[in-house]
């Protein structure tokens, strides 16, 4: 990473907001996922690209007090076939599907019966994938169903760009030296600015971005 990265990454820190605030977003997604769809469950999976392994990041319903922070192979599952083939995916009965992987499940302490899945897009990566199990048995798949989750996958998709990048930018500066430092702080300040103070101060900083070849 260059300096100029650096420098771009500080003034991301002080503006994109912290990884707490984007972990509550993505909680409350899930959390409307499972109300709109009457559903036991629903998840959120994140691609850890240093480990390629999927991660529970935000969980609701059945699961929801042991699953956060559970890694299990990208590669593995119904989750790692969406992530990969970058498409959504209903299945009625995992147990029928070839992809779904019993073992991963039964180490989460809960196995569906059917679900949706959808994977999380941004440009050209794959983030994650968002999951809403076991719907109501009276419950019919439908287009419709699945445009709706895509809604809510595209939402999650944003929320986990900025959580990903706070998350860069948190880590550069647990490592970083004074000036950066202050560079992040003055971002912070800009941002708690109101009104026209705030907008003078944010042109500065993308005066500063447009200086960085950003």
């Amino acid at each position: 990473m260059t300096a100029r990265d650096d420098l771009h990454a500080a003034v991301a820190a002080g503006v994109v907001g912290s990884e707490e605030t984007f972990r509550a977003l993505l909680g409350a997604i899930v959390e409307v996922a499972r109300a709109i769809f009457g559903a036991k469950a629903s998840s959120i999976v994140l691609l850890d690209e240093e480990t390629d392994e999927l991660v529970f990041e935000a969980v609701v319903g059945e699961g929801e007090d042991s699953l956060l922070g559970m890694r299990y192979p990208a590669g593995k599952g119904i989750s790692g076939w969406v992530l990969a083939t970058r498409t959504p995916l209903v299945v009625e009965d995992v147990h029928q599907d070839p992809r779904f992987a019993a073992d991963v499940a039964r180490d989460t302490g809960y196995v569906p019966k059917g679900l949706m899945a959808a994977p999380l897009l941004h440009g050209e990566r794959a983030l994650g994938v968002l999951s809403v199990l076991d719907r109501p048995r009276a419950s019919l798949f439908s287009l419709q169903e699945m445009e709706l989750l895509g809604l809510f996958a595209n939402q999650a998709a944003i929320a986990v760009d900025l959580l990903l990048k706070a998350r860069r930018a948190e880590k550069l500066l647990a490592g970083a030296d004074g000036d950066l430092r202050v560079v992040a702080e003055l971002a912070s300040a800009v941002d708690a600015l109101e009104d026209e103070r705030r907008e003078a101060g944010m042109r500065l900083l993308h005066e500063l971005s447009r200086m960085l070849g950003r």
